[in-house]
């Protein structure tokens, strides 16, 4: 017997065995109404209902609806009350500007767009053919009443969710990932993570990142309670553990600094202490900040390796039984590595020192770029574009970026985009965009700027290059510094070096990424 394998799955589970458990715990602090504290049995009528509304706008099996969304209840619903019932989800960072949130609509062919409230000031131009803006009115329209939506065949190879991602080019690409890849990747980061009926897991991470890491879908499949955290506050986390007895968070490293900061001013015992489990991904924090976690906070740090492309789990590091002699620091140091493989994963590095992936997780393709997908695909392996070494016992320490990607506070900035932006300047003649070393972003944005010869007398400034990016391209992808170059150094065939333009800047460090 073969039975697909599909988001439905978790919340129908959920639904069944948990229904009057409390299912989520919304912000109570957002523009649109909090649902406040619902039941799985609340959540799954919602999601019938959400289908449902699809339904009665004519929105077919395979169309795509896009969410512009702060992490809430809503959100969380629509992983199931869209991908659920056969249509496609597309989740869209809310950080982008107007015009980069509707390249994203345009390319998925999303009919559907709904917009969280904060940001409909700014995404007025974003159009599709239908536009919600998510309140009291999307409420009565989409989640509430008693609807028994058409259930449409879905197969656990179809497309589930598409995740746009800088990358390589200057635009984002949709990541196809299908309805198989999200279930095991949810099944796996379970499995590797101890999830149970007893966790209470803070949603720190925005759920548009790589579908929440495909938490929700795991959290919810196995009944944990799940508090909605809308903007990350260090202080804020710390309160929500106390009052919620979170024992799960995912986030970037900024994440933890936030945390450990506020925990400096907190008045009294750290919460949490030998009970929260801390998943951090998009760059390795240094060991001394892993120590802290240890020391200071009194929780356990785990580290996971993957890509949007992979849905993400690529390799898990958590601390084992052979590292419970060993000091706070010497767990630390054997934590910075991005771990060992996953189940079914296979991993390998090539020639060049490129991670190349073989799992049941890695994407189907990018969506409408067949070129692309075929590039990141060759060989029947993933390409990761990141450099590094696979020890003896299987750990993978990554240990540079192969392609031209920045990954500052978690989130991934095509250099290339950065570039396109800055060349749009009157002033510059060549430019090249790395990233540097940060303490709090891991990295940050440098630019490195040539002027043309007309502009070069002119009082052409860092802060005006830093705003021209700013009026171009999201706040977060803007170099936070500019350097002024008479020449950019290239090859014979005048092809610029990053790598070498990087070293400065990375001096001293075994590992060029951070």
């Amino acid at each position: 017997m073969q039975i697909p394998l599909t988001v439905s799955d978790f919340l129908d589970r959920a639904e069944i065995v948990y229904g009057d458990r409390a299912a989520v715990v919304d912000e109570p602090d957002q523009p649109a109404p909090s649902w406040g504290a619902v039941t799985y049995k609340d959540i799954a009528r919602r999601a019938r209902a959400q289908a449902a509304a699809l339904d009665r706008l004519g929105v077919e099996a395979g169309a795509r609806v896009a969410v512009v969304s702060h992490n809430s209840a809503r959100l969380l619903t629509s992983f199931f009350g869209v991908s659920g019932y056969g249509r496609v989800l597309v989740p869209v960072n809310f950080r982008l500007r107007a015009d980069e949130v509707a390249y994203i609509v345009e390319h998925s062919g999303a009919e559907v767009l709904l917009v969280d409230p904060e940001l409909e000031d700014s995404l007025k131009g974003v159009t599709a053919r239908h536009r919600f803006v998510i309140g009291a009115q999307t409420d009565a329209e989409f989640f509430e009443g008693d609807h028994e939506p058409v259930r449409h065949a879905v197969g656990e190879n179809d497309t589930a969710t598409i995740n746009y991602t800088s990358g390589t080019t200057a635009r984002p690409k949709g990541v196809q990932l299908t309805h198989r890849n999200i279930w095991l990747n949810a099944v796996l980061m379970g499995l590797h993570l101890g999830v149970s009926d007893r966790d209470v897991y803070l949603h720190t991470l925005p759920m548009f990142h790589a579908n929440g890491w495909g938490m929700p879908y795991v959290v919810t499949g196995l009944g944990a309670k799940q508090v909605v955290l809308r903007k990350v506050d260090g202080a804020e986390v710390l309160r929500r553990v106390e009052e919620h007895g979170v024992t799960l968070l995912n986030g970037a490293p900024t994440v933890i600094a936030m945390v450990l900061a506020a925990a400096k001013e907190w008045d009294g015992e750290i919460p949490g202490r030998d009970r929260v489990r801390v998943v951090v991904a998009g760059a390795p924090p240094p060991s001394t900040v892993i120590q802290q976690v240890e020391d200071v906070l009194g929780w356990q740090f785990n580290q996971i390796y993957g890509l949007t492309e992979t849905a993400p789990l690529v390799t898990v590091n958590r601390t084992r039984e052979e590292w419970d002699a060993l000091s706070s620091l010497e767990r630390a140091q054997n934590l910075m590595r991005a771990g060992v493989p996953s189940l079914g994963t296979q991993m390998v590095t090539d020639a060049d020192g490129e991670v190349l992936v073989r799992s049941n997780v890695v994407l189907e393709g990018y969506w409408q770029q067949p070129e692309e997908s075929e590039r990141a695909l060759a060989g029947d392996w993933f390409h990761t574009g990141d450099g590094g070494a696979i020890s003896d016992d299987g750990h993978l320490t990554i240990s540079d970026r192969k392609k031209d990607v920045i990954i500052t506070g978690g989130e991934n900035v095509s250099s290339i985009e950065v570039e396109d932006a800055l060349y749009k300047h009157p002033g510059i003649a060549e430019c090249a965009v790395i990233g540097v070393p940060d303490e709090k972003w891991g990295e940050t944005i440098k630019a490195l700027v040539v002027l043309k010869e007309d502009h070069a007398s002119l009082a052409t400034t860092e802060a005006e290059v830093i705003k021209h990016c700013k009026g171009l391209i999201a706040g977060y992808k803007a170099p936070t510094s500019v350097e002024f170059r008479e020449t950019l150094p290239r090859t014979a065939t005048g092809k610029l070096q990053k790598f070498k333009l990087r070293e400065p800047y990375w001096e001293g460090r075994e590992r060029k990424v951070n």
